[in-house]
């Protein structure tokens, strides 16, 4: 038996999240057994353990669409046991058992070599997080993105994605503008490498004309909704958004005259489904010349019997940085 977290329904519209424990055969189908050393929480995370039917359909359930750990069963030729292996997306968590337990079942297409440069910790002080922020950043650089050409803004900056795209965009040489509501961060924010500070009520106002002024090159929107489209109003001529996130709302109440009055660029980022050789190019850059020196400041770490609580405060907004949940 291993300890897991299990989410189970307990009424029409009611769950409960706590530790127990499970059987190796109760596990899904798969070519690799990973004994799991670290996962990490996300917002995903806790929709799946509020049985939000949009992530989360089939209880009981063990969430967590991060992991990293090492194989322990492998009928795969590509990993053998022994390997140290990182696991993000596809359906782990969501309807495939997840990481916050000691053991996962997935198949070898969803699984990664862990760069030899990466810590299993830092893989999951990173985690999804910090792997849509390194897609949202060089997408950034793939439109023509340079340090030089002027600011770049980064919403909802004190969140998982928000803090690790203002460490990378600041290690990278860019001025950034750290968009935010929680004041007592500043200080972190600053450390992380922002140069300056905005409340995030000024780009999430509702605005009637279709551009405004301009005061970015370039931008990293977790937010969405009109926070979005006053990115897209107010980004310089030929600037770019990379769009990861609707936690404002999934609606784009925009107009197409940014668009071609500043040839500005939309960029969509998905961490979830992507090819396997995307996610490794990123890993592999955070091993090696994008790697972090101020990962532990982005992060808290906690145990698994703590994971109830801290996604009860992810639902909440009051979640900071990354939080790492050492499993084994």
């Amino acid at each position: 038996m291993f300890n897991a977290l299990i989410t189970e329904k307990v009424g029409e519209r009611e769950f409960q999240t706590g530790l127990g424990q499970r059987e190796i055969e109760d596990l899904p189908a798969g070519e690799l057994l990973i004994e799991v050393q670290y996962s990490s929480l996300n917002y995903k995370d806790a929709l799946s353990a509020n049985g939000n039917p949009g992530v989360t359909r089939n209880f009981p359930h063990t969430p967590g669409i991060d992991a990293v750990g090492i194989v322990k069963e492998s009928a795969n030729d590509s990993f053998s046991v022994g390997d140290g292996v990182i696991v993000t997306g596809y359906d782990l968590g969501m309807e495939t058992d997840g990481g916050l337990a000691e053991f996962i079942r997935v198949p070898a297409t969803w699984a990664l070599p862990l760069p030899s440069g990466l810590s299993a910790r830092d893989a999951m002080v990173l985690g999804t997080a910090g792997l849509t922020a390194g897609l949202c950043v060089n997408k950034l650089l793939q439109a023509g993105a340079t340090a030089s050409e002027g600011k770049v803004v980064v919403t909802g900056a004190t969140g998982g994605v928000g803090s690790v795209a203002v460490a990378l965009l600041a290690k990278l040489g860019f001025d950034v503008v750290a968009s935010t509501s929680k004041t007592s961060q500043h200080d972190l924010l600053k450390t992380l490498g922002a140069s300056e500070i905005i409340d995030r009520e000024s780009l999430s106002e509702a605005q009637r004309k279709p551009v405004l002024k301009q005061q970015w090159q370039n931008a990293v929107d977790c937010v969405g909704g009109d926070t979005l489209v006053n990115l897209l109003k107010s980004l310089g001529h030929s600037g770019s958004v990379a769009c990861c996130g609707l936690v404002g709302s999934a609606d784009l109440p925009a107009t197409v005259l940014p668009f071609i009055l500043r040839d500005v660029n939309l960029l969509g980022v998905d961490s979830v489904e992507i090819p396997l050789a995307k996610k490794r190019h990123i890993w592999e850059k955070f091993s090696g010349d994008w790697k972090l020196e101020c990962l532990d400041q982005l992060a808290t770490e906690i145990e698994l019997a703590q994971v109830p609580e801290y996604l009860d405060r992810i639902m909440k907004g009051e979640n900071i940085g990354r939080t790492v949940v050492r499993v084994k």
